[in-house]
């Protein structure tokens, strides 16, 4: 097969700048600033879609993509299975990475951070509020686990919708959520001639450290 040939492919970033002055100490703060711009960009479909990365059990790192349900005080919320191959991966090693891309804006956010469980609580409020499809998903899926076809998740499925017609679901023991505690946060605005704009984020403990990197 002819290797097909990539390099033509650019584009020239002309569509804002970043500063360090921007930020004003308080980096989660602009990130919701740069969210709620892409949450409300006609051309970004997902913009809580964020790449999750891990190191795994055999000492390899993982990435892929998981939704961002909620941004407090202390960082990054997402759900998900706690004996899956990226919650096996966390409780492994806590730190992770994250990264928000969004073309639209040419912006790019990358987060380093420690990945702590939520309070069982605040899982279950959430559990509660998802539909009741994804209720049954939760419990219906060993994530990560081999199985030999689709239809033993489909007939476990329409098993449990029986089972639970008429009543609640309980949140699962092994599903729920987790914060991510930001260590690290770059914001990265695309410029011309890839003079991009990087300003990274450093917590020292008590305050953050904000510097203008090289592109």
């Amino acid at each position: 097969m002819k290797e097909k040939d990539l390099g033509h492919l650019r584009k020239s970033y002309t569509k804002n700048e970043l500063t360090a002055e921007d930020i004003t100490n308080d980096p989660l703060q602009f990130f919701r600033t740069w969210f709620d711009e892409a949450d409300h960009h006609p051309e970004i479909e997902e913009a809580n879609a964020m790449m999750l990365a891990t190191l795994g059990l055999d000492d390899f790192p993982k990435a892929r993509v998981v939704l961002l349900k909620a941004l407090t005080e202390q960082g990054f919320v997402f759900y998900t299975n706690y004996q899956s191959e990226k919650g096996l991966s966390i409780a492994h090693h806590g730190k992770v990475g994250l990264s928000f891309f969004w073309p639209a804006l040419e912006r790019q956010v990358i987060v380093k951070g420690v990945a702590e469980r939520l309070e069982a609580s605040t899982s279950d409020d959430y559990f509660k509020s998802r539909p009741k499809g994804s209720q049954l998903g939760a419990i219906v899926s060993e994530q990560s686990k081999v199985i030999t076809d689709r239809s033993i998740l489909e007939a476990k499925l329409v098993a449990l919708e029986i089972e639970y017609q008429d009543k609640a679901v309980d949140r699962p023991s092994h599903w729920g959520g987790y914060v991510i505690i930001p260590k690290c946060i770059e914001f990265w605005q695309g410029r011309p001639n890839r003079l991009h704009d990087r300003i990274r984020c450093q917590w020292q403990g008590s305050f953050w450290s904000i510097e203008r990197l090289a592109p």
